[in-house]
């Protein structure tokens, strides 16, 4: 395999990559490995795929502070023919060696580049304030670059989050849990299980507490899955993605809940509803609110009559999600790329 081909792959792989750079930084840290200590073979990939994920891992967690939780299967997609196979990474470890590092340099330059236009996402949000923030204009920093639409639905989700959460919190909305029966004999006998699951007894029948919302977590590559759930019963999905009849039964049979909240585009609305009924799961979807609908609610939110009690809170929240979702969005690389020698190099770009 020659120069020109490896790196191809390098960059499919590194263009294809969310925010997060996991794959990337895992290919960096197998160049890393085999060029400072040298103890792993790049033709036998027994040698490296499994510890990689650890070398990765603390790498991610210092720079992006999160690790992958994806399946093992999804991880070693890294290593498929259409990736990085063992053929691609003898030729990527052959450059790297001879040039001191150059192709670990490459893919961490192209992680802070990454990140860096992340910044820029949140300095929209810092600059704008209530009175000129737009919501269309927001999630166009990132639909508009190719490094950054990869993780376009983390951005819906926290807008959603940012919004639903506000809104539950300035309208104080309570939810209670009650044993009617107070006097029943299988209440004395289940007491501890009222208890320690419930938090009832018999002195206190019934508990009330703020209404929330929760954002589940890292979703997988296939956009599938929870994303937020609220306490009150009901599932949140976020759909930005086209609805394909397949996505949709993924939603129907992934998703025990009976209250499914789903946001989505609005060419797409009709087609979810429809077939959901036809897998009979129509039922169970409380609401389906459309991309279109956030962004009259963020207008209201930010502009509108209560704007002065809900509009900061939102921004706020928009702004400390995004911290917590990619905390290094403002990450200096310098002592690192100091420690690893790379500022010494005359040319990342291999």
């Amino acid at each position: 395999m020659d120069n020109k081909t490896a790196k191809k792959h390098l960059d499919t792989v590194i263009n294809r990559a969310r925010v997060h750079f996991y794959k990337p930084i895992q290919i960096a840290e197998i160049l890393q490995r085999d060029r400072i200590e040298g103890d792993i073979d790049l033709h036998d990939l027994e040698t490296y795929r499994t510890p990689s994920r650890k070398w990765r891992n603390e790498i991610s967690l210092k720079f992006v502070g999160n690790i992958s939780t994806s399946s093992s299967r999804f991880q070693d997609n890294l290593f498929e023919p259409n990736a990085t196979p063992p053929a691609v990474l003898v030729q990527l470890g052959i450059i790297n060696r001879n040039s001191n590092g150059v192709v670990e340099a490459y893919i961490y330059d192209a992680l802070k580049n990454r990140l860096s236009q992340m910044s820029a996402g949140l300095s929209y949000v810092l600059k704008s304030g209530r009175k000129s923030f737009v919501l269309s204009n927001f999630v166009e920093q990132f639909t508009r670059n190719p490094g950054l639409s990869r993780s376009i639905d983390k951005i819906y989700e926290i807008v959603v989050y940012a919004l639903f959460s506000t809104l539950l919190e300035v309208l104080e909305v309570n939810i209670g849990v009650r044993i009617n029966n107070i006097n029943n004999a299988i209440l004395s006998e289940f007491s501890d299980f009222a208890e320690k699951v419930l938090g009832l007894s018999k002195e206190i029948p019934e508990i009330y507490q703020a209404a929330k919302v929760f954002r589940v977590g890292v979703t997988n590559a296939a956009d599938r899955g929870l994303d937020m759930w609220a306490n009150f019963g009901a599932a949140i999905q976020i759909k930005h993605i086209s609805l394909t009849p397949k996505v949709i039964e993924n939603i129907s049979n992934e998703i025990t809940a009976d209250r499914i909240i789903i946001v989505c585009k609005e060419s797409e609305k009709n087609v979810l509803v429809s077939v959901l009924k036809q897998f009979g799961s129509a039922n169970r979807v409380q609401s389906v609110i459309t991309l279109d609908e956030l962004e009259v609610w963020y207008e209201k939110a930010l502009r509108g009559k209560s704007a002065e009690i809900i509009g900061d809170k939102i921004l706020n929240q928009l702004t400390n999600e995004i911290e917590i979702e990619f905390p290094t969005t403002s990450s200096d690389f310098t002592d690192f790329f100091t420690e690893r020698g790379y500022n010494k190099l005359p040319n990342v770009d291999f």
